[in-house]
């Protein structure tokens, strides 16, 4: 049973209430959580409160924080088989796939260990004498964090790092599909000497348990990962109390390969963007946009190679990527796919279920491949967070900036061409937040991660996902005070 973690200890639903976790590969119960009342989020969110008024970590050195993220970051080292296993049999991904974000977690826990260490108050030059002026970085305060499915820890991390380098204390809601690696965390956090209160975990769905996050007078700051509809309503909500608000919304991402880019690079790359963990990644490379004299032969290639892709369980070595999440992802991945075909798409690839025997239990579905698509298509402007590749095609560079452009989304994009001043051109033109040229998907700690436009607002990782967790106040200081004689009593 996965219990709920408020104020230093692990406790059950005041309402007893409870909600099965289910195996994506096979489609049976492996585990229960509790699911937390409104009851239970306001218990979580005093106690978050308390200890960011009274308890001593927002008040520590950012030495000591620092230590304490490296701490961390050791017992996460140590505990890594532990914590993939149960993110694997949560959301189905290969083992080595979730070792792969076990390494990247430990990454950002230190880095921003180091990073707090490093940050200093900033001296202000006022041009005046006998005036000191700082501009001095404090906790913005109590935080609600809400994450997504497809990487619960990785993305419980980005928020969690910077909020405890920052001094911050938090209630967090996982997805309800996918609790047990963050529920694990909370115990990692304590042995490695958070305080009791600073970190405080709800379980449970986004109406119940999420909702009281955004609107509650008492939480400083809602950071939430995940659909746009959703982070609508977490904006307006929050509006009411005038709450910071970080938001990372997903995207619809074009991947545009030019006719003179290597190949053999930008072919394999078409599928790891799309197609890496079933194509539940905000960053998928979902829109796969071809100069139009190479298009007929590269996407035969990426369909032949897509319809070679094994899928398989978590456990399964020959496998090379996992399920869906759900059934009921699934069916909506379908309905997307039967949606595209009827608005003209050409199916080059998958658009079915798999029918080996040992995958009928699991939430599967084939790599697809659709051409002949165009922006004013839905399944060009719509997410399905799926193993759905959309095809495009262009025939000058200004052409294809306009359709990689032509999204109401802007999180991530790639660009494919021997040519550097030209790759270097059409990435200063994509309003997207990430831009890999010759590549696609890799981040690192130390670089911000979000988007333009609807795929939301501020930034993760860097200096910059610190700053979102931290107020900087202006402190003047005059060191020979005198009279301003502004005014001068007279009458």
């Amino acid at each position: 049973m996965i219990d709920l973690f408020i104020d230093g200890v692990r406790q059950k639903s005041s309402q007893n209430e409870t909600r099965n976790i289910i195996h994506p590969a096979n489609g049976k119960v492996v585990e229960k959580a509790q699911e937390a009342s409104t009851v239970d989020v306001e218990y979580a969110i005093k106690a978050a409160r308390k200890a960011f008024d009274q308890g001593p970590w927002p008040k520590t050195t950012n030495n000591h924080r620092s230590l304490v993220l490296n701490k961390v970051a050791e017992i996460l080292q140590r505990d890594k088989t532990l914590f993939a296993q149960a993110e694997s049999q949560d959301t189905g991904k290969r083992i080595i796939e979730s070792e792969y974000d076990m390494d990247d977690v430990i990454k950002v826990f230190k880095y921003f260990a180091e990073l707090i260490v490093k940050q200093t108050d900033r001296k202000v030059d006022v041009d005046r004498e006998n005036i000191e002026s700082t501009i001095q970085y404090e906790p913005v305060g109590v935080i609600g964090l809400i994450t997504p499915w497809n990487y619960p820890l990785l993305q419980a991390s980005w928020k969690i790092a910077p909020a405890l380098a920052a001094g911050c204390t938090f209630v967090i809601k996982p997805s309800e599909l996918t609790p047990s690696t963050t529920s694990l965390l909370m115990d990692t956090l304590t042995e490695a000497g958070v305080p009791n209160g600073v970190h405080n975990l709800v379980l449970g769905s986004g109406a119940v348990a999420g909702s009281p996050l955004s609107s509650h007078p008492d939480i400083d700051m809602v950071s939430f990962t995940g659909g746009l509809m959703t982070g609508k309503k977490i904006m307006a909500t929050a509006s009411e109390t005038v709450k910071k608000v970080a938001l990372e919304l997903g995207g619809k991402n074009p991947n545009i390969v030019f006719a003179d880019a290597d190949m053999d690079a930008a072919i394999d790359n078409a599928l790891t963007a799309v197609f890496l963990h079933s194509g539940q990644v905000c960053s998928a490379g979902a829109r796969l946009l071809v100069e139009k004299s190479i298009h007929k032969d590269f996407v035969a290639e990426v369909a032949r190679r897509a319809d070679l892709i094994r899928l398989g369980a978590p456990e399964d070595s020959f496998a090379e990527t996992g399920a869906l999440i759900s059934a009921a992802h699934r069916d909506k991945v379908e309905k997307y796919v039967a949606n595209a075909l009827a608005e003209g798409a050409e199916l080059k690839a998958g658009g079915k279920r798999p029918t080996e025997s040992h995958l009928q239990e699991g939430f599967y579905y084939r790599p697809t491949v659709l051409d002949n698509c165009h922006t004013k298509m839905q399944c060009v402007q719509d997410e399905s967070f799926g193993p759905v590749l959309t095809v495009e095609t262009f025939e000058s560079e200004a052409e294809v900036i306009a359709l990689a452009n032509d999204t109401i989304y802007g999180l991530a994009g790639a660009v494919w061409t021997k040519d550097i001043e030209k790759a270097q051109r059409v990435a200063k033109q994509l309003r997207h937040g990430t831009i890999w040229i010759n590549d696609f998907h890799p981040y690192v700690p130390q670089a911000e991660w979000g988007g333009f436009k609807q795929s939301g607002f501020g930034r993760e990782l860097g200096p910059m996902g610190l700053a979102e967790y931290q107020e900087a106040k202006h402190v003047w200081q005059n060191l020979k005070p005198a009279a301003s004689n502004w005014f001068d009593g007279k009458g």
